[in-house]
C-alpha cells in the first residue's frame, strides 16, 4: 500500500481531487486530499497574512500529526512550491515528488518572478480592487465552490537548500493543452515541462489534456500516479 498526498491548486481546494482520490483508494491506497488555510471549507480561516510558507506548514502538519513516511505527495498548479518547500523541511518523510502542470521554482525564486510581469500585475490590481489588497477573486467569481486566492503565496519566496530534498525522485506531468486554459499563465508550467524532460534526473509524462487533468481525465492522472506505488 502506498500513501498520497495530493495538494491542491489555487482558488480550490481539496475537494477537487475527488475523483482521483477515490480511484487510488479503490487500488488499495492511503489517500490525503488536505485544504490550504484560507481556501475551500476552510475559506473561513482566510487572513492577510497567508504566505507560502502557511501552506507549506498545513502539509507538514498532515505528514507530522498522520505520521507518514514514503509519501508520494503530488502539487498541482500553484502547489509545486508547496511540496518543493514540505520536501525542503521533512525530506525524510517523503519517498517521490510529483508536479503535476506545476510551478516548479529554483533556489529564492517565488511564482510572481515566473509569471509575466503584465499578468503579475493584473493580478495584484484584481487583488487591490476586488480582494481589499490581499485576496485574488476568481473569474467569474460565482464559480461553484471557488474561493478568492491569497496573493502572499504567489509572492513569497522559497528557500531551497536542502541536498536530502534535492535527491528526492521527482515527476513532471505535463497537460499539453494547459494554455487552452490558462493563456500565459499557463507559461511557467511550460518551462517547468521542458526543463523536467531535458534532466535525466526528474521521470517526465505528459497528459494530452487542460489544466484541470484531474477532472478532464481522472482514471488516467491516476493510472501515472499508480506507477510511483
Amino acid at each position: 500500500m502506498a500513501t498520497y498526498v495530493l495538494c491542491q491548486g489555487g482558488w480550490a481546494g481539496g475537494w477537487q481531487w475527488r475523483e482521483v482520490a477515490t480511484l487510488l483508494r479503490a487500488a488499495g491506497h492511503e489517500v490525503y486530499t488536505p485544504t490550504f488555510t484560507g481556501l475551500g471549507e476552510r475559506v473561513h480561516l482566510a487572513h492577510p497574512e497567508i504566505d507560502l510558507h502557511t501552506h507549506i506548514e498545513d502539509i507538514l502538519m498532515v505528514l507530522h500529526y498522520e505520521d507518514l513516511h514514503g509519501v508520494i505527495l503530488v502539487g498541482y498548479s500553484g502547489s509545486g512550491p508547496v511540496i518543493s518547500g514540505v520536501a525542503e523541511k521533512a525530506a525524510a518523510r517523503i519517498g517521490h515528488l510529483v508536479y503535476l502542470d506545476a510551478f516548479v521554482l529554483a533556489d529564492g525564486q517565488s511564482m510572481a518572478d515566473q509569471l509575466n510581469p503584465g499578468l503579475m500585475a493584473g493580478l495584484t490590481e484584481a487583488a487591490q480592487q476586488y480582494g481589499d489588497g490581499w485576496q485574488i477573486p476568481h473569474d467569474p467569481p460565482d464559480a461553484d465552490r471557488r474561493t478568492p486566492q491569497p496573493l502572499k503565496p504567489i509572492l513569497t519566496r522559497l528557500t531551497l537548500q536542502n541536498p536530502a530534498a534535492a535527491a528526492l525522485p521527482r515527476t513532471f506531468i505535463y497537460c499539453t493543452e494547459g494554455a487552452q486554459d490558462l493563456g500565459p499563465l499557463h507559461a511557467p508550467m511550460a518551462q517547468a515541462a521542458a526543463m523536467a524532460k531535458a534532466d535525466k534526473r526528474w521521470r517526465y509524462r505528459e497528459l494530452k489534456t487542460g489544466h484541470i487533468p484531474m477532472w478532464t481525465m481522472p482514471r488516467e492522472v491516476t493510472n501515472l500516479l499508480l506507477e510511483l506505488a
